[in-house]
């Protein structure tokens, strides 16, 4: 799984074009779609995000008047992301654009759906599944980059609410990482933050072991609380 996937997932209800504007502006200001990288077609858009072909062209156009992706013609076309000046990035990023009250409440949103599949994963997770979750937390330790390690980190996640093997909290989980992926990406800058996410990762993988439902859904939300609280504080920064 990996950030693209989540940016790319399909579109709920509402005003669908206003959607994926929102998501490709926020996956563009947090880094994690890079300046001068190429947008999937608008066919393979529309396909992955579950919307038509007339409300990605829609979107792009806004994207394109705000100067965030270009379009270059020819055989190596497409849709571009443009460099993006960091005092533009720093104003417009989505962390200083969310309330307060909103990224508390995302937060416990996100505590409550991935808690309780780690409480079910606790249950139903194989030894070949805590050797792959053990797998991605070396990947997420050993990550330098900010936009590595958060993408590393949603895989983390998405990966544990898997384990509940419930096709229907997965999807949740996906969803939720459509607004929580750009909002932690640049939370991860700081390295002893990054180190201090590694620790909690590591500290859950033997209570899973153990099959210890409560304290494992406990740890889960412990480091949910711990991202969210991150977000709070950093918003307060750069008021």
């Amino acid at each position: 799984m990996t950030a693209h996937t989540i940016i790319f997932a399909p579109i709920e209800q509402a005003t669908r074009s206003e959607q994926v504007v929102g998501r490709l502006e926020n996956a563009i200001i947090s880094g994690l779609l890079k300046s001068n990288e190429q947008l999937p077609n608008e066919a393979d858009l529309a396909r992955l995000m579950g919307v038509s072909p007339i409300t990605v062209r829609e979107a792009l156009n806004t994207l394109r008047v705000k100067g965030l992706i270009d379009t270059r013609r020819g055989r190596n076309g497409g849709s571009f992301i443009c460099e993006i000046s960091p005092d533009l990035l720093l104003e417009q990023h989505p962390l200083r654009q969310a309330s307060s009250d909103y990224l508390a409440d995302l937060g416990e949103y996100h505590s409550a759906i991935l808690g309780h599949s780690v409480y079910l994963a606790a249950q139903r997770t194989t030894t070949q599944d805590l050797s792959k979750m053990r797998e991605l937390i070396n990947l997420f330790a050993q990550a330098t980059q900010p936009d590595t390690r958060a993408q590393t980190d949603m895989r983390c996640l998405l990966t544990l609410a898997s384990f509940a093997q419930s096709s229907r909290l997965a999807n949740q989980e996906l969803s939720i990482q459509a607004e929580w992926a750009p909002l932690v990406a640049i939370l991860y800058q700081d390295t002893d933050f990054h180190t201090d996410v590694v620790e909690q990762y590591q500290q859950l993988l033997p209570l899973l072991d153990q099959a210890d439902e409560a304290q494992a859904a406990l740890h889960t939300k412990k480091i949910i609380s711990m991202l969210t609280d991150q977000m709070l504080e950093y918003k307060l920064s750069i008021a």
